[in-house]
């Protein structure tokens, strides 16, 4: 094992689909703190272009092959940042897809709800699993589930409210991201890792076509706060730049 991070101090975190969008800024945000990151993603190139951006931005970052959906590839990024840094400080649980259009309930393609879950709901869980050894040797441990105030059923079912295009497979997956965020919470409850969701905001980013009206950097605010708060932070609860969203 590599002791670099233990030993120069500095805290550890690994943020996942973090080679492009909201992922990349969280990194960029927290490497601006002091962290050294690990910028989790799939694609090798795009990878490794991200970690020499930030490098030359002066940010220590380390690149992680991460395929949320496949055992093998979260188990060897377990592997990696244990070797890199023998313990993780914040993860943050980025990487989504949209499951594609149309999404109209009554006639969605199951295969479109199915995909969802599995990178949005399913993933997170397989990835959060493998990397709590890790966390659980920080003193101060955060996992921060990036989800989308779409998945909101107060916001759902309020009238005149902005929630979205109606939505059969992305909204209900984050639903289901934002329902497993406090069944964690519960369970932790009395350590101290702190679990979080948090509601970017309507982001340019490849998942929206780049329609969004926030930028990357604004989109990535909230969940690096929630990364760093101290440990009388909160837990099991839903935020955005504007505070608590409701469930």
């Amino acid at each position: 094992m590599s002791e670099n991070n233990i030993v120069n101090g500095k805290k550890v975190a690994l943020v996942t689909g973090a080679n492009k969008g909201i992922g990349y800024e969280i990194a960029a945000g927290l490497g601006a703190l002091g962290w050294s990151v690990g910028v989790g993603a799939r694609d090798d190139e795009r990878r490794e272009a991200a970690v020499q951006k930030l490098h030359a931005d002066g940010i220590e970052a380390f690149g992680v092959p991460l395929d949320v959906t496949d055992d093998a590839s979260v188990t060897a990024a377990a592997r990696s940042v244990q070797e890199r840094a023998g313990r993780l400080d914040a993860l943050v649980n980025n990487a989504a897809i949209t499951g594609g259009e149309p999404q109209e309930p009554t006639t969605v393609d199951v295969d479109r709800v199915r995909a969802a879950v599995e990178t949005n709901v399913i993933g997170v869980i397989r990835v959060t699993n493998a990397l709590l050894p890790l966390l659980r040797r920080s003193p101060s441990p955060r996992i921060v589930n990036v989800s989308s105030s779409v998945g909101s059923l107060t916001l759902q079912t309020t009238p005149d409210t902005e929630t979205g295009p109606i939505s059969a497979a992305y909204a209900p997956s984050k639903t289901f991201l934002n329902a497993v965020t406090v069944q964690y919470a519960k369970e932790l409850a009395g350590t101290n890792i702190l679990i979080n969701a948090v509601c970017p905001g309507y982001t340019a980013t490849d998942l929206n076509g780049f329609r969004g009206i926030r930028t990357p950097q604004q989109g990535a605010a909230s969940a690096i706060r929630l990364a760093t708060v101290p440990d009388d932070g909160p837990t099991g609860r839903f935020f955005d730049d504007d505070g608590e969203v409701p469930w």
